[in-house]
């Protein structure tokens, strides 16, 4: 999930957010300005409504960003590298570099969301009754009441024991505990969060098919999601169970060197009409005036996407995906501990730069699965050496 724009960071952690946050908080805050508010409290005028509305549609998305910045927080003390924290249509997500080393470090990284979740949502209830009690029933201890409801839901609903819910991170620490494999234990969450999904599909059909729409839809929605992420960690562990069977297999065994560069200022129509970018590749690196600077991530997608008549004064830097975006690594990085960062990142993509920060190579999920690839077809016999 790529950040649309960051807000900042929070203790040393980058916060971005997807344009998607956009639609759920309209839909939260319209719910409440138009739908609730002035159901179990009328009587108001319509901008105190949208006033309380909005606060507590805020109020709720920062109770997304402290539950996932708890997950960071936790990670970070038990040795795991946090990229940043994306909030987006479902919720959120703080994307780690890199795994946990032990159960118990999982256990305390997947546990302390549910923890902070159930904690807020007590916090909003003290408030409400606070609130009641003062100043009797009125929009703001309404307010307070349904961020105290959502919370514990959000509690609730993270402790499910399914993949790629917190609780399926629980019972992944539990299985991994159990069986001191971590792959089967990957394996055993994905394989019930893909059953919670079509449970939740299933359960937004029955509702679709009741008239309600709205619901059912929402609930397709989370169920693809938990399916999708869930078979993606399930792929992601036979991968890594593969690279971890095999010693000194790196970036630079994997990645395109050398990769074809676009340069910052190249029109879109050029870089369309140029025969030497043209059946290459569908992303390519956008590079500054030396030539090996990178830049950022230009995408063909993206490319396509600019309009006929404007693709001749629109360059690479107007599209492109900033530098600062792109996940970067390493040629000497270890393939298998740049995977997390890989899969988690929406273009799976990465900038492979060397330590002065020029670029050296690019490397694709298409490489990795090359790369596994033929290591699957290698002579087995005992652990192997990548040559």
């Amino acid at each position: 999930m790529t950040p649309t724009f960051v807000l900042g960071r929070i203790a040393g952690v980058r916060v971005g957010v997807h344009w998607s946050i956009l639609a759920i908080f309209t839909i939260i805050a319209l719910g409440l300005a138009r739908g609730r508010l002035p159901e179990v409290s009328p009587g108001h005028a319509w901008w105190a409504y949208w006033t309380v509305g909005l606060a507590a549609a805020a109020l709720f998305f920062a109770s997304l960003l402290a539950h996932e910045l708890a997950h960071a927080l936790v990670a970070r003390h038990n040795q795991v590298a946090v990229d940043d924290i994306v909030l987006w249509l479902l919720g959120g997500v703080a994307r780690l570099r890199t795994e946990a080393s032990t159960p118990a470090a999982e256990l305390r990284i997947a546990g302390v969301g549910p923890l902070v979740s159930l904690g807020l949502g007590a916090a909003f209830a003290l408030a409400a009754w606070l609130a009641e009690s003062t100043a009797g029933r009125g929009l703001v201890s309404e307010a307070l009441v349904w961020l105290a409801v959502i919370n514990l839901l959000l509690a609730v609903f993270n402790s499910v024991p399914a993949a790629p819910l917190d609780g399926g991170r629980l019972l992944r620490a539990f299985l991994w505990w159990k069986t001191g494999d971590r792959a089967r234990a990957t394996a055993g969450a994905s394989a019930a969060g893909r059953g919670f999904g079509w449970f939740l599909l299933l359960a937004g059909l029955v509702l679709f098919a009741r008239g309600d729409v709205a619901g059912g839809v929402w609930l397709a929605m989370i169920a693809w999601f938990l399916i999708a992420a869930a078979t993606a960690e399930d792929r992601q562990a036979r991968v890594r169970a593969v690279l971890t069977g095999v010693t000194g297999v790196t970036v630079r065994h994997a990645m395109t060197a050398s990769p074809v560069t676009v340069p910052a200022d190249l029109t879109i129509a050029d870089l369309l009409a140029e025969p030497r970018y043209r059946y290459r590749h569908s992303a390519f690196p956008v590079v500054g005036d030396d030539g090996r600077s990178p830049a950022g991530l230009l995408t063909l997608a993206a490319a396509g996407q600019v309009a006929e008549g404007l693709r001749g004064v629109t360059r690479a830097r107007d599209v492109m995906v900033p530098r600062s975006q792109v996940v970067e690594i390493r040629p000497d990085d270890q393939l298998v501990d740049v995977l997390p960062r890989m899969l988690s990142d929406g273009s799976r993509r990465a900038l492979v730069v060397d330590d002065s920060g020029r670029l050296v190579g690019i490397l694709a999920s298409s490489d990795i699965s090359r790369t596994v690839s033929w290591l699957m077809t290698a002579p087995t016999g005992g652990r192997r050496d990548a040559p």
